[in-house]
């Protein structure tokens, strides 16, 4: 599978291949030429409720890893879908945060690249 994550902000690189913007929201201070998305797939970013309630919290991480992969339930066939991509082109998950270890990327990847 040739699925990887990377902040936005990050310089675009012809081996990003297909670029998915998963946040909710749009990344401040970068333009839509700049993103150079292929799509943007707000539906399966987690639910304002939740990304406030997380608020980038290290010591909240475990728990919003479950409370986000119940809120994806019902886009299983979305995440199939990417799966799917991801195994015959690369494929980059792009996010807004800036911690690299803790944010909904992180665990939408993990997911993924458990799904069957």
């Amino acid at each position: 599978m040739k699925l990887k994550i990377k902040r936005v902000y990050d310089k675009p690189q012809t081996n990003d291949g297909y670029r998915l913007l998963i946040d909710r929201l749009w990344p401040r201070g970068i333009s839509k030429e700049e993103a150079k998305l292929d799509e943007w797939l707000k539906d399966i970013a987690p639910s304002n409720e939740l990304r406030k309630w997380f608020n980038h919290i290290p010591e909240r991480f475990e728990e919003f890893k479950k409370k986000y992969a119940d809120e994806l339930k019902p886009q299983h066939e979305t995440l199939l879908r990417i799966k799917k991509m991801a195994e015959k082109q690369n494929l980059t998950l792009l996010y807004s945060a800036k911690d690299t270890q803790h944010n909904n990327a992180v665990v939408l990847e993990e997911l993924i690249k458990k799904l069957k």
